[in-house]
């Protein structure tokens, strides 16, 4: 169980994948290796910074989304190990879910673990979760499953996966006007600095008219909407539909259930970005 004592350093990371990631040449198992951090503490500016762009107010519990922040680079790091079946370009996320055992505090100190599981066919291919477990003592306290599809060949035996809602369109909840450099912003607090999300020639250079937001910051805006009306436990799972285009406009839409929230983000012409469900456990 590798130890890892600082965050690794993603670009370094981007750019080993863009060099070796090609060469691989998939497989049939996901490594045994995981990564664990420990004695994780949160700087508060740069919790600040994310929780400016992400349109969180301060307080006193970290949001929902922000442990990601201090694990993501770990899951690159493993999905860009060399014993990784798959290369990291080209890989797809397509969803998260996210469960919130108790609040995590400002003031907690945290280890998290990060590891792969759950490789399994998929229609267009394979896909698999990056796990991440975060522990406040020997309390789990949040638990993420990042899922990415590996596109190959077509298994039409293979399960599709059960939405997590439908929230239709029409009749939103809030506007919001994405600027174009709004991918930017959000890699310079989550170094997520895949060039696709930066600048439009890089995105055309992977089929994208322009440069996409990230998915998890489709996520945490989605859920800051919602701050302040959230139970202390819950789970939150999103399915990431349509790339959003940067610049442009998105619908977000809250519909109450009787033990949370669906919502959704969508187009101004009616395409799903994101379509989710919220919990409480």
């Amino acid at each position: 169980m590798p130890e890892i004592t600082e965050a690794p350093h993603l670009p370094s990371l981007y750019l080993k994948a863009a060099v070796t990631g090609p060469t691989r040449r998939g497989g049939d198992a996901l490594p045994d290796a995981e990564y664990v951090r420990r004695d994780v503490t949160v700087d508060r500016e740069h919790l600040a910074a994310y929780n400016r762009v992400c349109g969180f107010g301060l307080r006193d519990e970290l949001p929902v989304t922000y442990p990601h922040m201090p694990s993501f680079g770990m899951a690159v790091r493993l999905m860009t190990d060399t014993g990784f079946p798959f290369p990291l370009v080209g890989l797809v996320h397509v969803a998260n879910e996210i469960t919130q055992y108790r609040p995590v505090l400002v003031t907690d100190t945290f280890d998290q673990r990060v590891y792969a599981a759950g490789l399994r066919p998929h229609p267009k291919g394979k896909q698999f979760d990056m796990v991440t477990e975060t522990y406040v003592g020997d309390e789990l306290v949040w638990r993420e499953a990042s899922t990415y599809l590996r596109r190959g060949k077509s298994d039409p035996s293979a399960p599709r996966p059960e939405p997590v809602a439908e929230v239709e369109a029409g009749s939103p909840t809030a506007r919001w006007r994405l600027p174009a450099d709004l991918g930017r912003s959000y890699a310079a607090v989550s170094g997520d600095s895949n060039p696709i999300h930066m600048h439009a020639l890089p995105a055309k250079a992977f089929g994208f008219p322009k440069a996409i937001a990230h998915g998890m910051w489709s996520k945490a805006r989605s859920i800051a909407a919602l701050e302040g009306r959230l139970p202390e436990a819950f789970t939150v799972s999103v399915e990431f539909r349509k790339p959003v285009l940067l610049p442009s406009t998105a619908e977000f839409t809250a519909v109450k259930q009787h033990q949370g929230w669906d919502v959704a983000l969508h187009s101004r012409s009616g395409k799903a970005h994101l379509q989710g469900a919220i919990r409480a456990i």
